[in-house]
């Protein structure tokens, strides 16, 4: 079984994971698919593959069952090797995430084990291993980087000039919370500053929309209790009373009524304003917020690829 597929930056290269813990690579041109090679090395199930920036050179990011996180790098002539083994976890590594480039060679973390780790390539060369422990006590589901450049940056007078790199994220788990992480730049380390509440069962995806502009961020999550939900928060205003203080994220129900199962992934587009929403059903539905702040579906396409 194929448990993720992802394209690399320019849509050229095509890495997928299976239950039999391989790697296939393809290279892809227009409607034409090219197999490259296997890449071997877990000894369980592999989940997810992420794709680094392309500034950091052609280097791919693989989770596993056994409790690994491999990433690997293409090197001329000897196709791709592993260049590190992040084996801290004790349990199943379920979901892995790059930052936003910004940020540097980041790769966020979540396991079965209740700890999100960040593995970090720093400028002497190493791999820095940040582990962040009980951060879902029952299990890390998903994970997902927050926009770099803040919502209403490009809204607000000024604020562009003014605006600092966002460092955050979120994380979905077992106990049914969506939590959110920043960065503390005295203690040096992720912190939690906000649980958000709602799911009655397993948070399986959690999403960031790419920020467009707007003066609001957009975060997807599902779960296991057949709902989605969009989470919003609105930018601090520069007449905000207290400076610093957090600002509250409202939750909106995607669907008047539940899904028919259990909803597995969320996914923005690049543009932000259409979510992707993957179901146990076997459909995949698009949906998009109108005019009056409601969200609509738009297409709904089944395993065979037609259109209901």
């Amino acid at each position: 079984m194929i448990h993720d597929a992802q394209l690399d930056y320019y849509g050229k290269r095509l890495a997928t994971c299976s239950s039999d813990g391989t790697i296939h690579l393809f290279e892809i041109d227009g409607s034409q698919q090219k197999f490259l090679e296997v890449l071997k090395a877990h000894s369980g199930p592999v989940w997810q593959v992420a794709w680094a920036h392309p500034k950091f050179g052609s280097v791919l990011a693989s989770c596993s069952y056994d409790g690994t996180v491999l990433i690997w790098k293409e090197t001329p002539g000897s196709g791709f090797t592993v260049i590190k083994k992040h084996d801290k976890h004790q349990a199943s590594v379920n979901a892995i995430a790059w930052a936003p480039h910004e940020l540097g060679p980041v790769l966020l973390c979540g396991s079965s084990d209740g700890k999100i780790s960040l593995l970090t390539f720093t400028e002497e060369g190493i791999w820095d291993a940040q582990m962040i422990r009980s951060a879902h006590a029952t299990g890390v589901n998903s994970v997902s980087w927050a926009p770099v450049i803040a919502s209403g940056t490009f809204t607000q007078p000024g604020a562009a000039q003014k605006a600092s790199l966002v460092k955050q994220f979120a994380s979905g788990g077992c106990d049914n919370f969506v939590k959110i992480w920043a960065f503390n730049e005295e203690k040096k380390t992720y912190e939690a500053v906000q649980t958000l509440e709602g799911h009655s069962d397993w948070v399986r995806d959690v999403a960031f929309a790419p920020n467009i502009g707007l003066p609001r961020t957009y975060l997807a999550s599902c779960s296991q209790d057949k709902n989605v939900y969009i989470w919003t928060q609105d930018a601090p205003s520069s007449t905000a009373p207290a400076q610093g203080a957090p600002v509250e994220w409202s939750r909106q129900q995607l669907s008047p009524a539940p899904f028919p199962d259990v909803v597995w992934r969320v996914s923005w587009s690049l543009s932000g304003n259409v979510l992707a929403v993957s179901c146990g059903d076997n459909k995949i539905s698009l949906w998009k917020e109108n005019l009056k702040g409601e969200w609509e579906r738009v297409s709904e396409v089944n395993e065979s690829g037609q259109k209901a």
